[in-house]
Formats: C-alpha cells, structure tokens, sequence
C-alpha cells in the first residue's frame, strides 16, 4: 500500500535523488496537500468558468491548463455552467483548497466574492472581463479594435444597412465590440440594427437571421463571436437564399476552428489564445516569485484572418 511522502526542504541534489529513487521504488509519493498545509499556500491554480463548452473557452481552457502543468503548477477545473450564483459558491469551495491564485476565463463573478479572495491573500486574473476599483491582474484582447475594424471593414465593402448580432449577455467583451462597431458605423453617418437574445450560441445566430432579414434586407452583419457567424450565415442562405458575399457580408469574432470549414469560410478576427495564455503565465510567475507585484491591465491585440464572407476583401489585403 503507498502512503504520503514529503520531501524534506534542505537537502543535497544527490540526498534528494536518492531519496525520490527509494519513494518510487517503496511507492511514495507526494503529499501535495500536506505541503500546502506547511507552506500556507499551494501551486493550485483555481480556473474558474461558464459556458466552457464553446469552442473558443474550450481551447482556451485547454491550453491555459497545459501551460500550467508546464510550468509546475496544478489545477482545478470549476464549471460555474452559466449561474452566477453557482460561480460565487465554486469560487468559495476553491478558496478552501489554499490555492495560489484563481483564475475566471470565462463569466464575471461578483465583486464581494473577489473582495473576499484578495482579502484572504488569494490573487484573482480575470481574463476577458473588467471590475474596475479591484486590486486584480486583468488580460484582455482589443475587443474595441475588433468592432471598429469590422465596421470599417463592412463600410469599405460598401454595406450600408448594418446590423449587429449579439446574444442577451451583457459581458465586457461583448459590449465593447457592440459600442465600438455602432460608434465606427456612426461617424460615417451609417445606423446600425442590434439584435441582443439568447445564449451566445449557433440557434441565436439563425434566430438573428430570421427576425433581421426578415425585416429588410442587411448586406453587412457584424457577429460578436463565431458560433453567433455560423448560425447567421446558414440561415441566411437556406431561408433567404441569400449570396455571401455577394449580396451580404458577414464578419466574426473569435477565429474558432469551425470558422475555416469549407461551408463557412468566415472572415473574422482572432483572439490569440497563445497570446492570452502567455500574459496569464506572466502574471501567475511574477506573483510566486514576488510578494506583492504591482496588479496591470493587459490589453492583447487581435488579428484579423480574411477567408471569403466580406464582399472585396482578399487575403492579400493588411491584415490588422
């Protein structure tokens, strides 16, 4: 039967070889949680998140999580599966296992749950969300850029009747790329239609397009994130028969890998999970290496991947 071992802190390189040799041989191991207990704080990494189950979080997570256990740290995997309220009571259970830090990739948790991690010395990053007056780490992709640009990129296409497809969540990011695409659309004297229902899902997107085409017919649609692009873009055509790009051009946000399907072939712009997980590893390594480093604001670019559903656009053009 094995039983818990726990290395002894100042020992030799060759003590300590030949201590873990005669552990494995005797069938030893760590006792991580004992170590969390001696040292008040563990390498346990809290990932905290809601609709996990969308393409872009999923990679995101994945890749988050393998960079972590790179580098030496563990994790815990909360799905918080939409609620808010379960995220407030997830976040309380992680705060029990002595972890490192926490960090919410997807979903915003209440800022008295926040207030009372930072007040039990726990780090909080928050990834993709804004609580501002909190002393947390904050990354986040230029959703800003993204709005503008696809506005921009709509109106060079000479798409006058604009809309913009959402789901009904109001989270920073979502927001950000609405207001951005409405104030870009607005300084060339062109109105935008927003639609803002449902789940941030494939059913929305179709649901978008039967209401919105229904009612006139758009030739530029702006959709915050890519599953919302997929369901547009096949309704449009089956419904309404209508020709991408010809006769309407679309543009998405995320760069899943669906969006490079050859039934799609979406234009839209990524977020750089790479990138996105590089800036969260920074951050979580300053702080075990320091005590208090000063929290920042991370903004990362995104890219845009030109394919084929904006009228004009070609892959040869700059891409931002």
């Amino acid at each position: 039967m094995s039983r818990a071992f726990t290395p002894g802190a100042s020992v030799s390189r060759e003590a300590r070889e030949r201590i873990l040799r005669a552990a494995n041989h005797l069938g030893y191991r760590v006792n991580r949680l004992a170590q969390s207990l001696i040292n008040a704080r563990s390498n346990l990494i809290g990932l905290v998140g809601t609709d996990l189950q969308q393409p872009f979080h999923a990679e995101f997570m994945a890749t988050l999580s393998a960079a972590l256990l790179a580098d030496g740290f563990d994790c815990m995997l909360l799905n918080a599966a939409n609620a808010e309220r379960d995220m407030s009571a997830l976040i309380a259970r992680v705060l029990e296992y002595r972890v490192f830090a926490i960090v919410v990739m997807t979903g915003t948790p209440p800022a008295r749950v926040v207030e009372e991690c930072l007040n039990k010395g726990v780090p909080v990053i928050l990834v993709n969300k804004l609580l501002p007056g909190l002393a947390v780490d904050t990354v986040i992709a230029d959703h800003a850029a993204g709005g503008r640009l696809a506005a921009e990129h709509l109106l060079a296409a000479d798409c006058r009747r604009l809309a913009v497809v959402s789901s009904a969540a109001r989270t920073a990011s979502l927001v950000g790329r609405i207001n951005a695409f409405r104030t870009r659309a607005a300084d060339a004297g062109v109105s935008v239609r927003v639609w803002q229902e449902g789940p941030t899902d494939y059913q929305s997107g179709c649901d978008a397009a039967l209401t919105l085409l229904a009612e006139q017919p758009f030739d530029g649609v702006f959709c915050v994130t890519d599953l919302l692009a997929l369901g547009f873009l096949d309704a449009a055509r089956v419904k309404f028969g209508r020709r991408v790009p010809d006769e309407l051009s679309v543009i998405g946000f995320d760069d899943i890998p669906q969006a490079g399907w050859n039934a799609y072939q979406l234009t839209t712009f990524r977020q750089p999970v790479e990138r996105l997980t590089s800036v969260v590893m920074d951050v979580l390594r300053r702080r075990r290496e320091h005590a208090a480093p000063a929290h920042a604001l991370t903004t990362v670019p995104i890219q845009l991947v030109v394919r084929s559903t904006v009228r004009g656009l070609s892959a040869s053009e700059p891409q931002a």
